[in-house]
């Protein structure tokens, strides 16, 4: 029990790189996390399985590095792979084909951008006030409240448009990287800044390959 409770704990180090102590949490979280990422650009459905897991570790690490927006958004990915994990197990064959891979709507992009952005200022005020309302559970203020809360709800976004095989989803989470590398190097959490770098190679290749397989993708039979 103590050995798991360790393994859990952000100051548990396995070991030292350039310097900076590298938890066990965020080691493997991180790959569980690059690994599920690789899986999702290549089409593949161990992708959400994967993701449970590196969801379950990234948790319990933003809770102890007072990030909350992160920490209920690893709670929102846990239903949210499940629910890809299902709509990918149970779609046709041809449902995972390249033809399957495409934009929204003007009109649904415009619409789901306003609401990312509203939800999004609605969570930064909740957050930034939990230690106020609910000391005994989070004693210490949100870091960056609002830039943390904006990033959940376009990763909430991002992942319902990937298990809907919507193209944009990777412009999202193109987004969300870009701030991510700034936010986990100033909150001293450099490895994951670092993972956050190759998130943003792979969020880039996953649009340029998803783009590309639907533009070569022969037309659906009549």
């Amino acid at each position: 029990m103590n050995v798991i409770r360790e393994f859990f704990n952000v100051n548990t180090i396995a070991f030292t790189v350039l310097g900076y102590p590298l938890s066990y949490l965020e080691l493997f979280g991180t790959l569980f996390n690059v690994w599920s990422v690789w899986l999702v650009v290549k089409r593949r459905i161990a992708t959400w399985p994967i993701g449970i897991v590196g969801v379950l570790l990234f948790l319990v690490l933003f809770y102890q590095i007072q990030l909350y927006s992160d920490t209920f958004e690893q709670v929102y990915y846990l239903g949210a792979s499940a629910y890809g994990w299902w709509m990918w197990r149970s779609v046709q064959p041809a449902d995972l084909a390249p033809h399957a891979l495409h934009y929204s709507s003007q009109r649904s992009i415009a619409l789901t951008l306003v609401i990312t952005l509203v939800l999004g200022l609605l969570l930064g005020y909740i957050t930034s006030h939990l230690h106020l309302w609910l000391p005994q559970w989070f004693a210490v203020a949100a870091s960056y409240a609002y830039i943390d809360a904006l990033t959940t709800l376009m990763s909430f976004t991002a992942t319902i448009l990937m298990a809907r095989k919507r193209i944009e989803c990777w412009i999202y989470w193109i987004l969300v990287d870009v701030v991510g590398i700034w936010l986990y190097y100033v909150k001293d959490v450099k490895f994951l800044a670092l993972l956050y770098c190759l998130f943003l190679l792979m969020a880039t290749s996953g649009l340029l390959a998803w783009r590309k397989q639907r533009a070569v993708a022969p037309p659906l039979s009549a």
